[in-house]
C-alpha cells in the first residue's frame, strides 16, 4: 500500500480534508483578504472546542453508552467562580485555576458516583449532575459579569509568533492527550474496557478506576476550558457553555473516534473542531441564512461522517 493509501486510511484525515476544502471556499470568496485573520480566528475558536472534545473522546473511547452531558455547565461554573475569586487581580490567576480545576474534580467525583453506586446510565447522570452544577452556577453567579485580570485577559486574546495562545494551550492538551493513550497503560485500559467491558474484567482490568478516573480528566479539561473561555471572552456568562455540549460530542464523532468505543482519535478531534468553525464562517460569508445555514451544516456533518465510516468499512 502506498503512503498516500495509508494516509488516506487514516479516520482523522477526513476531518482535515473537510476543513481545508471549507477554508478554500471561504478564502476564494474573499479573494484572499481574510486568510490570516480567518486562519487565526479559526484556531482560536477550535481551541475550546478542541479541549472540551478531547475530555469527551476519553469518555465516549470507554464504551457504547458513556457519555459527559455536564460538560456545558462545568464550564459555567469554574468560569464564574473563577473570576469571582480571581476579582481582576493578576496575583490571583493561579488560585483561580486551581479551583477551577478543582470543581472538575468534584464534577467528575458526582458524575461517577451517580454512574456507580446509584447504578444509573452515565447519559442519566451526568445529566442529573449538569442540573445541580448549572443551579450552582446560577446562585453563583446571580447577574455579575466578573472582568478577568488584565494579564490573563491579554494572554487569552493574544497570538505567539502568529498562532493564538488559546489554541498553543489546547495543543498542549492534545499532546498530553496523545501520550496518555498511546505511551501509557493507562490508554490501554481505557480501549480495552471500550473494546469489550467483561473481557477487561477478565484480564485484571480495574475497570471501575480507570473509568472513574476517565470522567474526573473530562470534567477537569470541561473545567480548564470554561476559564479559558471566560477570560477570552471578558467575563462568564451562563449560557457560555451551551454551545459546546453538542460540540463536544460533534468533533469526537466527525474526527474519527469511534462512537462503540476502544477507539480513540486526537489529531481528528483538531480536523473536527477547525471544519466546524469554518462551516459557519463560509455560510456566512456567503449570505445564507440562519435557518439555512443550521440545515446545510447538518448535511455537511452527514457527509463527512459517511464518507469517512464507509472509508473505514472499505479499509477492513
Amino acid at each position: 500500500m502506498t503512503p498516500l493509501l495509508r494516509l488516506f486510511g487514516k479516520p482523522w484525515i477526513w476531518s482535515w480534508l473537510a476543513a481545508f476544502i471549507v477554508w478554500f471556499l471561504t478564502i476564494m470568496v474573499t479573494l484572499g483578504a481574510s486568510t490570516l485573520g480567518l486562519s487565526q480566528a479559526a484556531l482560536t475558536f477550535a481551541a475550546f472546542s478542541v479541549i472540551v472534545g478531547i475530555g469527551q473522546m476519553f469518555v465516549i473511547t470507554l464504551g457504547p453508552g458513556n457519555i459527559d452531558l455536564s460538560v456545558p455547565a462545568t464550564m459555567t461554573l469554574a468560569g464564574t467562580v473563577a473570576l469571582k475569586l480571581m476579582n481582576v487581580e493578576n496575583g490571583m490567576i493561579l488560585p483561580g485555576l486551581l479551583v477551577a480545576i478543582v470543581i472538575g474534580l468534584v464534577v467528575g467525583l458526582g458524575n461517577y458516583a451517580l454512574i456507580k453506586a446509584l447504578r444509573i446510565p452515565p447519559i442519566i447522570a451526568t445529566l442529573s449532575m449538569s442540573f445541580i452544577v448549572q443551579s450552582a452556577a446560577i446562585w453563583t453567579n446571580r447577574g455579575l459579569r466578573i472582568k478577568p485580570p488584565s494579564v490573563l485577559a491579554e494572554f487569552t486574546t493574544s497570538n505567539t509568533l502568529g498562532v493564538p495562545n488559546v489554541a498553543i494551550a489546547a495543543l498542549l492538551v492534545s499532546l498530553l492527550a496523545w501520550f496518555l493513550l498511546e505511551k501509557t497503560i493507562y490508554g490501554r485500559w481505557i480501549s480495552a474496557i471500550g473494546q469489550s467491558m467483561p473481557a477487561a474484567r477478565m484480564a485484571g482490568i480495574p475497570v471501575d478506576g480507570t473509568r472513574f478516573v476517565t470522567y474526573l480528566f473530562c470534567a477537569v479539561l470541561a473545567s480548564v476550558a470554561g476559564y479559558l473561555l471566560a477570560c477570552f471572552s471578558g467575563g462568564a456568562a451562563l449560557n457560555m457553555g451551551s454551545e459546546y455540549l453538542l460540540m463536544s460530542i460533534a468533533v469526537v464523532v466527525i474526527g474519527g473516534t469511534a462512537v462503540a468505543g476502544g477507539d480513540s482519535n486526537v489529531p481528528g478531534i483538531w480536523g473536527a473542531s477547525l471544519f466546524m468553525f469554518l462551516v459557519v464562517s463560509m455560510l456566512n460569508t456567503y449570505g445564507v441564512g440562519a435557518g439555512i445555514r443550521l440545515i446545510m451544516t447538518g448535511l455537511i456533518i452527514i457527509s463527512v461522517i459517511m464518507l469517512a465510516g464507509g472509508r473505514r468499512a472499505g479499509m477492513r
